[in-house]
């Protein structure tokens, strides 16, 4: 079913931060404008508030949602033409010639009546003629101006459009048929499959960028044609059939990595989109003054500054530290958002030393904020790492401003008591110059684990 101009999809992790998010829409432009290929940018999960800020200011539209990778009837489908059970069978005749021998018949609501193949009419034939030698006289004239839904096989299985194959494959090689109807959720004609196309079906084909960890991936990533990995992070990436194009850089952002690509082709990237990858960068390096920011990562904001805050353009005024600190300012706050969306809204799974443990980041402006609200975030790490069947897990609250972290742990192993951040009154613990989960909490995490 695939071609040479099927859809690629750039894909962040899931709980999508805004760099996720950025760099998606990024690697997507210059792909189809350097290479002419059919990319796409889509997401993981949800848009953070930071990033629906960004999105709704720059205008872009919202990245295509794919949660899993696993083929679905949707793909292997094919909107054949149809007619109706009154119509006379030599339509659904003239249809069948030019399918490979199906004619779908639809009722007047749209539903699936059943189908016309050589089988169906043979069936029926079979049942107006016989052995009789009176009805043999009957001539083929007369059995095409019969209607259509005396020759339709009404017997065929339905399947919607999103269901995936893997989960009826069973049921469908026990099926008698060939050919199966594909429907909407309401029960509507969209389309016919063959049993052939559904033994194989394409595969989805994925790039991956901000992340190389199959757990912070799309479910049934295996079932995925990956194609190419651009990230920043440490290295846990999944296995592949066949050698992809893989780079992990030392950079504060996947956005400037992005930038750089784009630099290399000699392009610019569109206003909108570079002040969209510009975010991405300043979100992930707090404005330039995380430790994980690079000489890189500044010539990236000079560079991306210089292609988004143009004359007549939304960012026109802006700065680079006076957008950062929007940027800032709109995924901080805890009072505006449920403990649960703080707890989940940037969340991401990892493995080290036998455990399986999350870690999410949620920004403040000032320390005061989390006073009152330490108890049902507690709780909602609690259910989080439950419902996940996580070994421990913790949430980073960072104050952009003193850039300091208070860390709220749930279920943390005994080594774990020997993390160098200070036990506070109230149960967290104060992580003074501690804003980075990359490169900062996370390696003392599996420095004690992994010992």
């Amino acid at each position: 079913m695939q071609n040479s101009n099927s859809p690629i999809y750039v894909v962040g992790h899931i709980n999508p931060d805004t760099d996720s998010i950025a760099s998606a829409i990024g690697y997507a432009w210059i792909l189809r404008e350097r290479d002419g290929v059919n990319a796409i940018a889509a997401r993981a999960g949800g848009i953070n508030p930071q990033t629906s800020w960004v999105l709704k200011l720059l205008e872009l539209e919202t990245p295509l949602l794919i949660t899993d990778a696993s083929p679905r009837f949707e793909t292997v489908m094919r909107r054949l033409d149809t007619t109706s059970p009154k119509q006379p069978l030599r339509e659904a005749w003239n249809i069948a010639s030019r399918t490979g021998g199906i004619a779908p018949i639809i009722n007047s609501d749209g539903t699936p009546y059943g189908l016309v193949t050589g089988r169906s009419i043979f069936a029926l034939v079979n049942h107006m003629v016989g052995p009789h030698a009176r009805n043999q006289e009957m001539r083929m004239r007369d059995i095409l101006n019969l209607p259509s839904s005396q020759a339709a096989d009404t017997k065929i299985s339905k399947f919607q459009s999103v269901t995936r194959i893997r989960d009826v494959i069973n049921r469908l090689l026990r099926e008698e048929g060939d050919e199966f109807w594909v429907v909407d959720e309401r029960g509507h004609y969209l389309g016919i499959c063959r049993q052939r196309d559904l033994l194989n079906p394409p595969r989805l084909k994925l790039i991956l960028v901000d992340h190389n960890e199959a757990s912070q991936a799309i479910s049934s990533l295996d079932e995925a044609e990956l194609i190419e990995i651009l990230d920043h992070h440490r290295l846990g990436n999944p296995s592949t059939h066949v050698p992809i194009r893989f780079t992990v850089d030392i950079v504060g952002s996947t956005s400037t990595l992005v930038s750089e690509r784009i630099e290399e082709a000699g392009l610019s990237a569109p206003p909108a989109i570079a002040g969209m990858m510009l975010s991405g960068l300043l979100s992930d390096t707090l404005n330039l003054s995380s430790p994980t920011t690079t000489d890189r990562d500044r010539l990236a904001a000079e560079r991306m500054s210089r292609w988004a805050f143009v004359g007549g353009g939304v960012l026109a005024n802006e700065t680079i530290h006076s957008y950062g600190d929007k940027i800032l300012a709109a995924g901080a706050g805890l009072s505006v958002r449920t403990p649960q969306e703080v707890v989940t809204s940037d969340m991401k799974v990892y493995s080290g030393g036998g455990y399986e443990f999350a870690i999410s980041q949620a920004e403040v402006n000032d320390m005061y904020e989390l006073r009152d609200q330490i108890m049902p975030l507690s709780k909602a790490l609690l259910q989080f790492r439950e419902s996940k069947g996580l070994d421990f897990a913790m949430l980073m609250v960072t104050d952009v401003v003193s850039k300091s972290s208070v860390l709220i742990m749930d279920n943390p192993p005994m080594i774990l008591d020997d993390l160098p951040f200070p036990i506070q009154q109230d149960g967290t613990r104060l992580a003074e110059g501690v804003v980075s989960r990359k490169k900062q909490l996370l390696p003392a995490v599996l420095g004690l684990i992994e010992e």
